[in-house]
Parts: C-alpha cells; structure tokens; sequence
C-alpha cells in the first residue's frame, strides 16, 4: 500500500481515530509520495473526512503516528500543531473570512511567513490572475457565487507552497462545467509544484479522473488500493465495484480456456469472454455497462431503456440475472421486447466474496 518512491510525503502508520467507543479510522497506513495524487472514495461516514483532519491536525488520533516530509507530526511524545504543519487544506465549504477581500485573503498565508504587505498582495494577486479570477481581487465572500468562493479558497490553499495538500470534496456544491475546471486545476497546479495531495471524494468519476491512486474506505478501514484502472476494472468485491461505477452482478460456470479467452456457461449458453483467467467452477461475474452489448448469442427480455444523449443504456432481464448494457445512440428496443445480447469481459470474483460483500 505504499507510494510511489522510497521517502513519502504523507506516512500513517497504523492509525486510529475515534469520537467514542468506536473508532472512525481502525489501524489505517497509508502513504502518498511526492508528486502523487491519491484519492479517497468512500460513502458518508467512511471516515476521509476524519482522516484529513487527523493528519492536519485538528483532530488528534487515538494510537498510531503521522509523518509528514520525513518529520513525524503526531508520534509517542510528538505533536506538531496545525498551523507548523506543511500542509495546506482546501475545505469543502470554502471557510473563507466574511471581512477579508479575496486578495486579502491569498495574501494571507505569504504574510503569516513573513513576507512584506505590499509582496504578498503582488504575489496574492499573481496567483488569482492564474486561476482567472484576478478581477474579482476586492471582492469580499458575499459578493462571490459558489464556484468563485471555491477557486480562491484553493489558491488560498496553493499560497502556502506546502508539501502536501488535503482536499475536502472541494467540488461538493459546483455544477458540472465548474466542477471539471477545478479538478483540471487541482491536478495541474498541485503538480506543477512536485507537492503530493490526498484528495476526498463521495464521486467516483472525480477519484478516477484525479488520481494517482485510489483508496477505497468503508467503516474507516481500507478495502482496496490502487491505479484508476485496478479499482474500476478488478474490484475486489461487489461493494467497491458497485461504488466505482454501474456494475451487474451475474452467475456464471467457467468451463475451461480457449485460444480466444474463457470458456463459460451463462444461463446455459456458451460463451468465450476476454480478460479474464479463472479455474473451472461457479462464480459471480461483475459486468460493467461496456463490457456488454446488444446483439449477439445470449437471449434476454428488455426492462428499462435510458437515453443519455451520447449512448443509451438498457437493463436486459435474463435467467443468470439482470444486466445493465450501453450502446451508441438512441434507444434500439422498447421495455417488453425479446432482445439478444453479448458478452465480451468480466470480472470474476467467488461466490464465497459476493455473500460477504453483501452482508
């Protein structure tokens, strides 16, 4: 679970952190190195939050140690307050100061280190013309909408020149276009300054389009890591499929291998799929909308048709279970009719690994 490099900005090392009884975070490490961006994904209450204020410092956890830059910041006998952290934290509702301008309130991290008035607002004002908002300098918090506040609470965050930067939701309550723009902007000036950043999601597009790494939390413990690509397309279990994306879940028998691919039996049919190596024997197939198609051997009924503007994606009733296929352009079959089906890749996991995903 380590990062790229041998010396990691961020190292948690068996980590705990609770409000009571319970903990939040069980015994989580975890490290980001330089340059890495790692995404947390997980629903409400899996702990990313609570584990981004625990390495800021505003929350102190119950055992374990955080090293930032080599330098431990909480450790038996160790504890480095926030603001001597070389963190800097982008919150998801923005904690901008209602009597500061939007250069005041850049200038302010330059100031806290020393830096003259006049240089800091030069150089505040420098880094809002980069994020193209260098009009809106006098402005103060009430006179900006959401997506504004939300740019200048990151180039308050960038001011800082830290090693490593947290990400709470930053794009929680921005519309679509606004949302893509930040997360372009994250990944662009947090690696244009070589820092590493530990990003919070609910979103799994935003995880996969902004990491590195993904880390999948569930119950404050981690069930998976990996690249974008390990997470979406070889989840570990139905649960971390399911919050990755669309996902159907079918049973099938593999019968054996083929120069083609996997030999298995759905619904009775035989079938070869690709990507996939298995033993003979039954198991749970993890079927994402575009591994599958219309047309082809396998016989279902459609149930639902979705049109979505670039492709339509249907849900196919069959005898190994409902399946969720997309294809290109407006709707091909209306809900009722008998439709024929393919199946090109899945991802197989144990019938033993779905029960106790499900539980």
């Amino acid at each position: 679970m380590n990062g790229r490099g041998h010396d990691p900005v961020l190292d948690c090392r068996a980590l705990t952190v609770g409000y009571g009884a319970e903990p939040v975070l069980s015994d989580l490490d975890l490290t980001v190195a330089r340059a890495e961006t790692v995404a947390l994904l997980g629903p409400s209450g899996s702990g990313k939050t609570t584990l981004l204020y625990t390495i800021a410092g505003f929350l102190r956890p119950s055992s374990g140690e955080i090293w930032i830059a080599g330098t431990p910041v909480h450790a038996p006998g160790q504890e480095v307050p926030p603001e001597a952290r070389d963190v800097g934290v982008v919150f998801q509702h923005y904690a901008l100061w209602p009597h500061l301008s939007a250069v005041e309130t850049v200038a302010y991290p330059f100031r806290r280190i020393g830096m003259a008035e006049g240089e800091a607002r030069r150089r505040a004002q420098a880094l809002l013309e980069t994020m193209g908002i260098g009009e809106l300098a006098a402005r103060r918090p009430a006179e900006l909408s959401g997506g504004q506040q939300q740019r200048i609470g990151l180039a308050r965050a960038l001011a800082r020149n830290a090693g490593l930067y947290l990400f709470d939701e930053p794009t929680a309550h921005l519309d679509a276009a606004l949302r893509t723009a930040l997360q372009a902007e994250v990944v662009q000036r947090r690696g244009d300054a070589g820092a590493a950043a530990l990003y919070a999601t609910h979103d799994a597009g935003e995880a996969l389009a902004v990491a590195d790494r993904v880390v999948l939390l569930q119950g404050g413990r981690i069930v998976q890591i990996g690249s974008p690509a390990d997470i979406y397309e070889r989840p570990v279990d139905v649960w971390a499929a399911r919050l990755t994306g669309p996902a159907s879940v079918i049973e099938v028998d593999v019968t054996g291998t083929s120069p083609r691919g996997l030999r298995m039996r759905v619904a009775g049919d035989d079938v070869v799929v690709s990507d996939a190596t298995a033993a003979p024997g039954r198991y749970m197939a993890l079927v994402r909308p575009d591994w599958a198609a219309l047309g082809g051997p396998l016989a279902g009924r459609m149930m639902h048709a979705w049109y979505r503007g670039p492709h339509t994606d249907y849900r196919v009733q069959t005898a190994a279970g409902d399946v969720v296929l997309r294809g290109s352009g407006p709707p091909r079959a209306r809900p009722g009719e008998p439709v024929d089906w393919r199946l090109d890749r899945v991802h197989l996991i144990n019938v033993e690994d779905h029960g106790r995903s499900e539980r």
